[in-house]
């Protein structure tokens, strides 16, 4: 069985076809221009690769609401020019398959679940922290829904006390995109983050908001597994501190003993960067099923 995937983001588009059970087959990164150019160009290329369905996880916020006329939409989004912008009718007009639908957090750890390291874990959890910071939902064996998706890297975080910085989420200031971002760490430094690797008051901080907002997701969805990733985490002495603090946060209290293999409770993604666009084609795959 062959399906198609697309990890929709703002400066590029991966497309890819793949099997039912995670092999890449061949795949194309196309620039994000504008809508009509760059869907004009993902359409192009699945036309005559013969796959039997498509899954989309894209960048947000976008409207997951089925009984929406604007379902498969991506709604209110700082890129410029793709607000309102319909991500399924082109794809459902053109390949004539069932397409699935959903944010590129929630893709990701569709993949991990499937394929990575959260393997056959009923409840799952996916952070990436890099230009933004986002949070794929998997629960009681699903991905999560409701309201509209999870938007958990908008939690609002307490700023450490020797922390001034005011925070850079144009909506919230201090929630955890706000304070810990790549973009934040930016602003708040003065320098981008790869030039800050050896910093250890840099690094220090960002453990703290990281391990923070953790310690909620545990507190909250209650996660058999971790999955944390994006541009930020390539610093590798990053993992330790974040083991750490999460600790103190937990403060005991959680009665699973996590901290003693917390290495292998919060972990990279088995996938690697493959997570986003092999979940993407299992969104086309969970689609086929509920149609078939």
């Amino acid at each position: 069985m062959l399906l198609g995937g697309i990890e929709a983001g703002g400066t590029k588009m991966v497309c890819a076809v793949a099997d039912e059970k995670g092999n890449i087959y061949n795949r194309i990164t196309i620039p994000t221009t504008t809508p009509d150019e760059t869907i004009g160009k993902m359409v192009d290329y699945f036309l005559g690769k013969d796959i039997e369905a498509l899954g989309i996880g894209c960048f947000g916020p976008i409207n997951l609401n089925k009984n929406s006329y604007t379902y498969g939409c991506i709604t209110k989004t700082p890129k410029e020019g793709w607000s309102d912008v319909d991500m399924l009718t082109p794809f459902k007009k053109a390949l004539n398959v069932p397409v699935g639908f959903d944010t590129d957090v929630n893709a990701a750890i569709l993949g991990e679940v499937r394929f990575g390291n959260a393997k056959d874990c009923d409840n799952a959890i996916y952070i990436t922290i890099g230009t933004g910071i986002g949070v794929g939902v998997y629960i009681n064996g699903g991905l999560l829904h409701g309201l509209l998706h999870p938007e958990a890297g908008h939690i609002l975080i307490k700023p450490r006390g020797d922390d001034t910085y005011e925070g850079c989420c144009p909506f919230h200031k201090s929630c955890f995109e706000g304070l810990a971002s790549g973009p934040s760490i930016e602003k708040r430094w003065g320098r981008p983050a790869y030039e800050l690797y050896d910093n250890e008051q840099v690094w220090g901080l960002e453990a703290y908001y990281i391990a923070q907002a953790i310690a909620d997701y545990i507190f909250t969805y209650s996660p058999e597994k971790i999955i944390l990733w994006g541009g930020v985490m390539h610093n590798k002495k990053l993992y330790n501190l974040v083991y750490k603090k999460v600790s103190d946060f937990l403060g005991e209290y959680i009665e699973h003993n996590v901290v003693n293999y917390i290495d292998t409770y919060i972990v990279k993604p088995g996938l690697g960067d493959n997570s986003g666009i092999i979940g993407a084609t299992q969104l086309g795959f969970n689609e086929l099923k509920c149609i078939s």
